[in-house]
């Protein structure tokens, strides 16, 4: 992912994040607003709470978290979802961080919004 970043919450902010979204429904426990340096919270980007609570980052339900979250991603974007709208639109236009709190990185949603929107920009998804 060229365009696109993934960091915890808990990691500082830097210069080369490009703008920072956070794509979790909760707000990060124990972070400030300040401390995140957000350009925007797109709650929508994030998979559903029934999805969220049904995967439960448990690794083992990985694969099918992630074609669940595809799907949803898929069907937000067709539908106009706004936050899948903006976040398409920023990577386009330069480089984004998606800013989340699990974690694993390898398992987190994160993972599979970046790569959607990897394919997304290639005119696929």
């Amino acid at each position: 992912m060229q365009n696109i970043h993934l960091k915890r919450a808990y990691d500082p902010p830097e210069v080369a994040d490009g703008r920072r979204f956070l794509v979790d429904r909760l707000w990060p426990r124990g972070v400030t607003k300040e401390r995140l340096a957000l350009d925007a919270w797109l709650k929508e980007a994030a998979p559903s709470p029934e999805l969220r609570k049904g995967y439960c980052h448990d690794p083992a339900k990985y694969e099918e978290f992630r074609r669940l979250y595809l799907a949803e991603l898929r069907e937000g974007l067709a539908a106009g979802v706004a936050d899948l709208a903006a976040l398409v639109e920023a990577a386009r236009a330069g480089v984004v961080t998606l800013v989340y709190a699990a974690k694993d990185e390898a398992t987190s949603h994160a993972r599979v919004l970046g790569d959607f929107l990897e394919k997304t920009m290639k005119g696929g998804a």
